[in-house]
């Protein structure tokens, strides 16, 4: 005996519904795939393009060694970048000729300008910048060697673990209220060593 037409037109109709369903929920999943290949593409990009400032200042630092100590204020320690207004001059105490000294700030300038994204633009607009990004440049000590630790830190677009020392407190480049919170707080480093040799100012 044949089912009755309307029964089988909604069965017909129930099928489709389920499909329709079934190919919603896919297609979900691929737009949550694609966001978060998304976020994992501007995170390395922005990771990438802190490692290139970290690098630049450090480049600078070793091309003018004899007035390393103005990259870093002294011993109190240098942030530019996000919320910062103006580079300082060097300390009078760094042994340093005036042109070197110069120099020092006019890196200092340029590196902020770059934190900034200035060497991007859109019209008036930067926009090559990391989101807040923050340099630091600090002073420590290692054996004989005067070393100058560099780092950059930004905004990250996920939460991970935050940024600490050694000891276990938080890293000192930047703060939560910059970043929104500190486990968004991101943070490439390196160090330039310089050797305390005996001697007067260079040339």
């Amino acid at each position: 005996m044949k089912r009755p037409q309307h029964l089988q037109a909604g069965a017909t109709l129930i099928e489709i519904l389920i499909t329709l369903i079934i190919l919603m929920f896919g297609l979900l999943g691929l737009v949550g795939v694609s966001s978060r290949s998304h976020m994992a593409e501007l995170e390395s990009l922005q990771r990438t393009r802190a490692l290139e400032l970290v690098q630049d200042m450090a480049s600078r630092i070793n091309a003018n060694r004899k007035a390393a100590a103005c990259y870093s204020d002294g011993a109190v320690g240098l942030q530019l970048g996000t919320d910062a207004s103006t580079v300082p001059d060097c300390p009078a105490d760094v042994v340093a000729t005036n042109p070197q000294k110069t120099q020092a700030k006019n890196d200092l300038d340029a590196w902020d300008k770059l934190l900034k994204g200035a060497d991007m633009r859109n019209d008036t607009q930067n926009v090559g910048a990391l989101i807040n990004a923050v340099g630091c440049v600090m002073q420590t000590a290692e054996d004989a060697d005067t070393v100058y630790l560099i780092a950059v830190a930004w905004q990250g677009l996920v939460k991970t673990a935050a940024p600490t020392l050694s000891d276990g407190s938080a890293f000192p480049c930047g703060s939560a209220t910059t970043f929104g919170a500190n486990t968004q707080h991101r943070v490439v480093t390196t160090k330039v060593h310089i050797g305390n040799l005996s001697g007067g100012v260079a040339p």
